[in-house]
């Protein structure tokens, strides 16, 4: 395997080259458990963790390793290795963190596509989608819509979801695949380009794993059986993990999520809901909030059957999310900045006291 096949580029290699690296090996991080990192190289695979000066100097988690991270190492032991240096970044996928304002939560890096995966059985949600080609927009990364497990559905049923998948989002590819019949696997495999990364998103027991595991022809990942109950298969990923295909191309398997957090994705709303963006120019005033105001050509356009209300509905929830978000960062930087004129008060009044 060469470094290429694991993405590696002329930016890497000048970025390298530049910061004086060229004395560690480089790999990329493929999986990771709390403070330990399995890193591929073109020669072997590392479990590997931070020097202390990494470690000490991040300023967050997200600061951390990621899974998709170029970094350079250095072996110490049989197949251990310590991480001197974290590549910059081309792209970030991330999430708001449940249950905390003003966090977020690295999916993964340097991802050049989002293979958005979804079951049409009781999966199904358009909404879903849009949430989740909002995430990538924001990253700067392609979304692609993959429906899976259509061998539980009639051809009617099947072309009627793809009819309404395609009048709510247009300009992305979207394949309709069966795991179980291989239906529509070539055409994916005939997408995807040698040295390029693809994570896959989608709630859990949706068919990421078995996708996986099809593509690349071999059990790369366990999976779990379908349950009669609930129509739909186990959770079974527990962690990110990076894989290499023997045919070419990177994929990411990530736990599924039931919920995805909008963060500050301005760009990747406007990218998803672009004609309401669009028509939002010829509402009569600036501010215009979409939702009761008179001249509003947003609200007109769903009155005459221009627009689609559930889309609209979607685009509203996701924007107030966004500026829930926006609001509780500015608020945690003030509290940080506040904590800082706090402490520097202290210490001055301790040095004041000492004379």
């Amino acid at each position: 395997m060469e470094l290429e096949d694991l993405g590696y580029n002329n930016t890497l290699a000048n970025y390298r080259k530049e910061h004086n690296l060229d004395s560690f090996e480089i790999g990329r991080v493929i999986s990771e458990h709390k403070d330990r990192y399995t890193v591929k190289t073109n020669l072997d695979e590392f479990d590997s963790e931070l020097i202390g000066k990494l470690r000490y100097s991040a300023s967050d988690t997200n600061s951390f390793p990621a899974v998709g991270d170029w970094v350079a190492i250095s072996e110490y032991d049989e197949n251990k290795a310590l991480i001197h240096a974290v590549f910059p970044r081309k792209s970030i996928l991330e999430r708001k963190t449940i249950n905390k304002d003003g966090h977020t939560q690295i999916i993964a890096t340097n991802i050049d596509f989002g293979l958005i995966v979804q079951s049409i059985n009781r999966d199904f949600s358009i909404n879903r989608l849009e949430r989740y080609i909002t995430i990538c927009n924001a990253s700067k990364i392609d979304p692609i819509i993959v429906l899976s497990k259509v061998d539980l559905v009639e051809t009617e049923e099947l072309k009627e979801l793809l009819n309404q998948v395609k009048e709510r989002i247009t300009n992305i590819s979207i394949y309709a695949i069966s795991n179980q019949s291989q239906y529509g696997i070539d055409e994916i495999k005939a997408t995807l380009i040698k040295g390029k990364t693809y994570c896959l998103l989608g709630s859990s027991g949706v068919g990421k794993s078995t996708l996986i595991n099809t593509l690349n022809g071999s059990e790369l990942m366990d999976t779990g059986e379908i349950s009669e109950k609930i129509d739909r298969g186990k959770h079974v990923t527990s962690h990110r993990e990076l894989f290499v295909l023997e045919d070419g191309g990177i994929l990411i398997d990530n736990p599924g999520m039931r919920e995805v957090g909008i963060t500050d994705s301005t760009d990747g709303l406007e990218m998803t809901f672009e004609k309401i963006i669009e028509l939002s120019k010829d509402c009569k005033f600036n501010d215009c909030t979409h939702t009761n105001e008179n001249g509003c050509a947003v609200l007109a356009a769903i009155e005459s059957g221009e627009l689609d209300e559930s889309s609209y509905k979607n685009f509203l929830k996701m924007e107030k999310e966004k500026e829930h978000f926006e609001s509780s960062i500015a608020e945690k930087r003030q509290k940080d900045k506040d904590f800082g004129k706090m402490i520097k008060h202290f210490k001055n009044t301790r040095k004041s006291n000492k004379f």
